[in-house]
């Protein structure tokens, strides 16, 4: 089976996504169906986390813990779950501060101390949710129906994958997650929103519209050598991961506001939602006084939500930012 396999038309799969739109009129253009519809959809766009907001994958952290009978440093492996809560704690170091060597299953490239697949992960989290073994994380439906409805999105990660590493993780989880009808109805809704804004009237192949809408998207993960590049060029001082995430916040947002200045509207001030999840207090923390402090004056159009998905005991919690509504909990 070739890679593109999955995605070759199904017409029983066509008929059943026709029938979701039922409240919609989809028209037929070049011999496909295109849902215009979505210009009438409120402008909403996403940032996702990855670990453990999207996915619950099993990469591990390789770090130090004091050991109080030997009075000394063991080696201790943990999740990226556990990372978010001892990472401040003063029992825990990366090994030998080496914080490379802590993160090494979070790369592509092959490393002296060993490495992870990020695919490989990948695969293996969705066995493990389709086993039961596992929950889902609190964002995994939210970025499933994102996908089916072909909105704009951002990755922004700690990890150090180069950007063809997540475009193939964001494949892999539309190849394995969305149903045939879904996967139909994800490619009507995108053929919309180029036939609306780009004034498309000709379509590619599904193969081929899917990759378009892949490259459309924003891929940061804010370790990894193709965001460091990015950095040098327009940034090179930002150490800090905090830092590091808001550029690619603020990275994105300009970029919506140039696509969308470009089919006609003006950005600034045409109202239009960003929501932002994320599992880790400290990013949360950081990303909404990010907001609070400045996106809100730089952007006062946009309205601002951050999901916090730290607890999956109480559910995903909710903050709304916005010029006109500072905060609405």
């Amino acid at each position: 089976m070739s890679k593109h396999d999955w995605f070759v038309p199904n017409d029983e799969a066509l008929k059943a996504a026709l029938t979701r739109f039922d409240e919609t009129k989809l028209i037929s253009i070049d011999g496909v169906w295109v849902n215009p519809s979505v210009r009438k959809r409120n402008l909403k766009y996403y940032i996702f986390d990855w670990d453990d907001n999207i996915l619950r994958m099993p990469t591990r952290i390789h770090m130090d813990r004091w050991d109080e009978t030997s009075q000394q440093w063991v080696p201790h492996v943990c999740s990226t779950s556990t990372f978010s809560v001892i990472r401040s704690d003063k029992h825990y170091r990366y090994p030998e501060g080496n914080r490379e060597r802590a993160f090494i299953e979070f790369q592509d490239d092959p490393t002296p101390h060993g490495g992870g697949s990020f695919l490989a992960d990948l695969d293996a989290a969705l066995d493990d949710i389709e086993s039961g073994k596992v929950e889902k994380a609190l964002s995994f439906d939210v970025f499933r129906k994102m996908l089916v409805e072909a909105r704009l999105f951002a990755i922004v990660t700690a990890r150090g994958h180069r950007v063809e590493t997540l475009k193939a993780a964001v494949r892999r989880f539309v190849q394995r997650v969305l149903t045939p009808v879904e996967r139909e109805m994800m490619m009507i809704n995108f053929r919309g929103y180029e036939y609306c804004f780009d004034g498309a009237r000709t379509f590619p192949s599904h193969a081929e519209l899917f990759t378009r809408y892949l490259n459309l998207n924003h891929y940061h993960a804010i370790n990894s050598t193709d965001f460091g590049a990015r950095l040098a060029e327009a940034a090179p001082n930002l150490q800090r991961q905090e830092d590091r995430k808001r550029f690619a916040i603020h990275d994105f947002i300009e970029y919506l506001v140039d696509i969308l200045n470009r089919s006609g509207m003006n950005a600034l001030q045409h109202p239009f939602s960003i929501g932002f999840s994320d599992d880790d207090p400290h990013n949360v923390a950081a990303v909404r006084d990010y907001i609070q402090n400045d996106l809100i004056r730089r952007f006062p159009a946009i309205k601002f939500c951050v999901y916090d998905t730290s607890d999956p005991e109480t559910g995903t919690h909710k903050m709304t930012f916005s010029r006109q509504h500072p905060q609405q909990l």
